[in-house]
């Protein structure tokens, strides 16, 4: 019996910014972030979107493409770093949404016993989510799982982090028919407890707080969605922890260079040409080339061989990325779906291929791991149309963008959007205060 993806969805933001927009507006030459990290749009949520919101219109849309029975489903796991709340899931948030429209169908509370949980590890959550997911389903093999990955990746205005935001949701079907890809149970882990990117609970006094109330604490916590974080540090990180994870993997499957009978790698993406730099190492060290100094390392990313290995096994998963940005646990999903639509739009036969992801979580973890591309992902593939709906989207100029990242719009700049949208926040019941209410528009 074998296991893995049946089927899957995605959701992305309505409104982008172009990347040559914000690199003029802050003094950075277009081409550096263009040519030199592969961006080009970025995906940016309007006033009634959320993590919550991204994580229901995959899911829905999920479960509409692929005709699916909701009172089969045995749990819906969510991946994030954007939650909504420290103790409700956000995923909890997204169920009952979707619950609410599928209601007419499959009457109250279809997803009534449904296990419903978020985890979190920065951007390998739903890596985590997919791990937990497959084992349940193979000790489980007539239960189904969803897999959800969604996120908004949000920096500090004019921070060094700024041009790589992003946002979106991936949903996928986990089970025992994997109709997209089978995935082995064969897991290369490594783990790192390290401060390259986190979002503490930053402490401010009182008196250093404009027009604070008298009953406030002396001490004040207060939660942000910008994370501190140490780009290069961070990359380092990310490097090692591949490195060390893709060793596991080799002495657990006893592969000799696993990669070279990978078709595509999959990797998660902070910004679209990511992969192809952290990777040198590993392809280093596995053909025996000297990688000791920076002379060394540039030589090696400029060597005609390390450029074909690049065009040949990772392009095709940037193309979605640069034009979204980070989607942080969802970004190795929608390289994932990059790479098999691209495909797909290119008439190439993939049944049989293999396919090695490569996870990252800051904090820091990696998860390296293989699946089969199955007969049937043409069936699947067919329901995305992932660029172009990408192309669907809507413009917005600078101001606007920062007046939406600045949270200074109380109404949608897309006014007829359709689809989740957040209705209100409860401000004044004492025992609702900041509950978070959703409406779905038709």
């Amino acid at each position: 019996m074998t296991f893995g993806i049946e089927a899957a969805s995605y959701h992305v933001p309505s409104l982008y910014l172009e990347i040559k927009d914000l690199a003029e507006r802050r003094g950075i030459e277009p081409a550096k972030l263009e040519k030199g990290l592969g961006l080009h749009k970025m995906g940016f949520p309007d006033v009634h979107e959320d993590a919550a919101t991204f994580a229901a219109e995959a899911l829905l849309k999920l479960i509409k493409d692929y005709h699916i029975n909701p009172k089969e489903i045995a749990r819906i796991y969510l991946g994030t770093e954007s939650a909504l709340d420290a103790a409700k899931p956000t995923a909890s948030y997204a169920m009952q949404m979707v619950e609410k429209v599928l209601e007419e169908q499959f009457g109250e509370r279809c997803f009534r016993n449904c296990d419903v949980v978020d985890l979190t590890f920065a951007c390998i959550g739903a890596v985590d989510a997919l791990h937990n997911s497959l084992d349940f389903v193979r000790v489980n093999p007539d239960k189904k799982a969803i897999v959800i990955a969604s996120d908004y990746a949000k920096y500090e205005l004019a921070s060094s982090g700024e041009y790589t935001q992003g946002g979106g949701a991936v949903a996928v079907l986990v089970s025992s028919k994997p109709d997209l890809i089978e995935i082995e149970n064969n897991w290369g882990v490594a783990t790192e407890s390290v401060f390259d990117f986190f979002k503490p609970r930053r402490h401010f006094k009182k008196e250093n707080l404009n027009n604070a109330p008298g009953n406030f604490p002396e001490k004040i916590e207060i939660f942000t969605d910008e994370p501190v974080f140490d780009g290069q540090y961070s990359n380092q990180c990310y490097q090692d922890r591949i490195r060390e994870a893709y060793n596991h993997y080799k002495e657990i499957t006893g592969k000799n260079k696993p990669y070279e009978s990978w078709k595509y790698l999959i990797f998660h993406l902070p910004y679209a040409f990511h992969s192809k730099r952290v990777f040198t190492e590993i392809y280093s060290l596995e053909n025996g080339l000297s990688y000791e100094t920076p002379e060394e390392q540039k030589a090696v990313a400029k060597s005609e061989a390390y450029i074909q290995f690049i065009n040949d096994k990772i392009e095709k998963s940037q193309r979605a990325s640069s034009e979204i940005g980070n989607i942080y646990t969802a970004s190795i999903f929608m390289a994932m779906l990059s790479v098999l639509q691209t495909s797909f739009n290119e008439n190439e036969e993939l049944t049989g291929k293999e396919i090695g992801f490569l996870g990252y979580g800051s904090g820091s973890k990696s998860k390296v791991f293989a699946g089969k591309v199955s007969e049937n992902w043409k069936n699947v593939v067919s329901k995305w149309n992932v660029f172009e709906e990408l192309k669907s989207r809507t413009a917005i100029n600078f101001e606007t963008y920062e007046k939406l990242h600045r949270k200074q719009l109380e109404t949608s700049v897309n006014e007829n959007y359709k689809g989740f949208g957040l209705k209100y926040v409860e401000l004044e019941n004492p025992v609702l205060k900041g509950a978070r209410y959703y409406h779905y528009q038709k």
